[in-house]
């Protein structure tokens, strides 16, 4: 099922409006079903009394099932193709809602969500090398368009899966179980839209470099320094802020899904509106002002409790550049080696995200442990506050690393 090798010119702009609409929904319907899990685990943790560290390795099993896709996607796509590899991602994605659907136990739940995020990471990859092989023109701003659609859906994630929940047919509540089945199942509307264009197969990079070559060079640890932490937190946040909201600040539940919703609001409208001002400001000096700012958000939003949740929701303003900024920044510094880079620090990443999840969910659960003598209420909330914090530290560690790659490439004149 290997893309053709050319395309004739007629067919070419019916192909390329496919694919921008089949990158768009993927990427509207990415963002959706991956934050569907913030309304949905409370419910989870409840059901299957399962405890923070629990859901840390629940989250790591995430990271590591979007690791293992990261090594394997671009070795498949040689042989199948990538378009191949898309369509292979969402339906990965569909199937893997009918296992968490019908999930008897933590364990078979955690292969669940194993699968999806082999789908999830198949999926991140193949679509980032479908947009830059369609977007050939005005590629920094159809690519920003590209992740406006990933905020739109996390937008509208959090209520809508909500009111999923909450739904009821009879006598019988929707639940997370059905709220799954129905979200990932709707993997198979960009897959039909994708399956109808054909992609033309194109040598992106002539020249290639090694992978033990290009991990020597300290400037690409510098960019997964940055690009980690970032990763950790925009991930943290959906998966934790609900949790948060309810636990330490005392929310219902359909109040910390709204919350959750208007960070994704204020992500989206940033990502949409930032762009031309990260250009002239340049991309390193951004992420070290924005990701800094995120950081002070965090940590002020957390020590002020509930009056503080305004600040937290501000936050995804310094959280949502991270990634197409980091992006820029390496297509930029290795651009003649893209491919591999990508790949390098995607990966890395992926390997520094599992423990960093372990840590988050153990934070939480020693901090419960600490505070055992205080009221319940009382220890619950320091303890989900001491995790939240974690995520505001890895702010100011992508903003240090940030100036630290500002420093290093202002000396060789290579600032982007």
């Amino acid at each position: 099922m290997k893309e053709k090798t050319a395309i004739n010119p007629p067919c070419r702009r019916q192909n390329y409006i496919i694919f921008t609409i089949a990158v768009f929904a993927a990427y509207a319907f990415f963002g959706f079903s991956e934050n569907a899990k913030g309304p949905a685990i409370p419910r989870i943790q409840a059901d299957f009394n399962i405890t923070e560290l629990q859901l840390g390795l629940l989250f790591a099993a995430n990271a590591a099932g979007y690791l293992i896709a990261c090594m394997y996607t671009a070795a498949l796509a040689k042989k199948i193709g990538i378009k191949t590899c898309m369509l292979i991602a969402l339906c990965v994605i569909a199937v893997s809602g009918i296992f968490i659907c019908f999930s008897g136990g933590y364990l078979t739940l955690l292969a669940a969500f194993f699968v999806l995020n082999l789908g999830n990471g198949m999926l991140e990859i193949s679509l980032s090398v479908i947009a830059a092989a369609t977007f050939t023109k005005n590629t920094g701003a159809m690519m920003n368009l590209a992740h406006f659609f990933y905020g739109a859906g996390a937008v509208f994630s959090p209520v809508v899966s909500a009111g999923l929940m909450a739904a009821s047919f009879g006598s019988n509540v929707f639940g997370w179980r059905y709220m799954y089945l129905a979200v990932l199942g709707m993997a198979l509307i960009p897959a039909v839209i994708a399956l109808i264009g054909r992609l033309e197969k194109k040598d992106y990079n002539k020249k290639k470099t090694g992978y033990a070559v290009i991990l020597r060079n300290p400037t690409l640890w510098l960019t997964v320094m940055i690009f980690t932490p970032g990763a950790i937190c925009e991930m943290g946040v959906g998966a934790w802020l609900v949790n948060y909201l309810e636990k330490a600040c005392g929310y219902s539940a359909e109040s910390a899904a709204l919350s959750l919703t208007l960070f994704f609001v204020c992500f989206t409208l940033t990502r949409l509106i930032i762009g031309p001002v990260i250009d002239k400001v340049g991309f390193i000096n951004s992420l070290a002002v924005l990701t800094a700012f995120a950081g002070i958000m965090i940590v002020i939003g957390v020590l002020r409790g509930e009056a503080g949740v305004t600040l937290l929701i501000i936050a995804g303003i310094g959280i949502a550049p991270v990634f197409p900024t980091v992006m820029a920044v390496v297509s930029k510094l290795f651009s003649e080696e893209l491919d591999v880079a990508v790949t390098s620090i995607t990966t890395v990443t992926g390997i520094l995200t599992i423990p960093a999840n372990l840590l988050l969910g153990g934070i939480i659960q020693l901090a419960r442990t600490a505070f055992a003598s205080t009221a319940a209420d009382a220890g619950v909330g320091a303890a989900y506050s001491a995790g939240y914090l974690f995520l505001g530290l890895c702010c100011f560690v992508s903003a240090a690393a940030a100036t630290v790659l500002r420093s290093r490439q202002k000396k060789i004149g290579r600032l982007v």
